[in-house]
């Protein structure tokens, strides 16, 4: 039995998240009807990152396996009809090992968090990046970010409903970079706590706007409760970029 990997991408506006669920649409329900329709088989379809509802993905990664041998090509662009309307695109397919899981074997994710810091409000780009009217420090937030990096209980940045047996994740990278108006935050890590890009990102606000220093970042990390951790940024402004396996 052939497994087939695939990359998307998909704005996740219209979506209840990434995983099918009772209360709305997900990207994988829309996945695994598509494939329905073209091979006739009912799959499975597992990703790589469970995205929440609103987040979107450059290069969402998953796997499913089907009876039959179909070309990568014609895995790709049947899919990529069949997701139709939906913001959806099938950006590759390729047949893998049978031991290959999207999820598990995953060695890093990468997201960023888009943050337009400008007086004007957001017209385009409205569901896809954070408007902030108030002034920003962006290299104050680097810089105090850095006190994030590396093995920590992230309590303080977990929603309290994740479902993660442990607190403890190291966290790779964190970075922001900035260009104009456009502010960019990037983190890395093999994997990440529900809502964690978020609520680092919220409190790194608090940072830029000059309310709280890196002294307070430290302070709030080493607390281990989300009560003292910063607000939740919203999730359509973050983006699921790479799976790095």
């Amino acid at each position: 039995m052939p497994r087939y990997r695939i990359t998307i991408e998909y704005h996740g506006k219209p979506f209840v998240g990434w995983q099918r669920q009772d209360n709305g649409l997900g990207v994988q329900q829309v996945l695994e009807e598509a494939i329905a329709n073209f091979s006739g088989e009912q799959v499975a379809v597992q990703g790589a990152g469970r995205t929440d509802a609103g987040v979107h993905a450059m290069a969402q990664v998953a796997h499913f396996d089907l009876s039959k041998d179909w070309t990568t090509d014609t895995i790709r662009d049947a899919m990529n009809n069949l997701v139709r309307p939906h913001p959806i695109a099938i950006l590759g397919a390729e047949e893998t090992g049978p031991d290959f899981n999207a999820r598990f074997d995953a060695a890093h994710r990468g997201y960023l968090y888009r943050i337009t810091n400008r007086r004007a409000p957001l017209a385009i780009e409205r569901d896809c990046s954070w408007w902030v009217p108030v002034p920003l420090d962006a290299k104050a937030m680097h810089d105090a970010a850095q006190v994030l990096l590396g093995k920590h209980d992230f309590s303080t940045f977990r929603a309290t409903y994740c479902q993660a047996q442990s607190p403890v994740k190291t966290l790779d990278e964190l970075n922001v970079t900035f260009d104009g108006a456009d502010i960019r935050v990037t983190a890395r890590a093999r994997s990440f706590l529900y809502h964690q890009v978020r609520n680092m990102v919220g409190t790194l606000r608090l940072i830029g706007e000059g309310k709280w220093s890196a002294d307070d970042l430290k302070a709030a990390l080493e607390a281990k409760d989300r009560r003292a951790g910063g607000p939740t940024a919203p999730a359509h402004a973050l983006y699921l970029t790479e799976v790095g396996y």
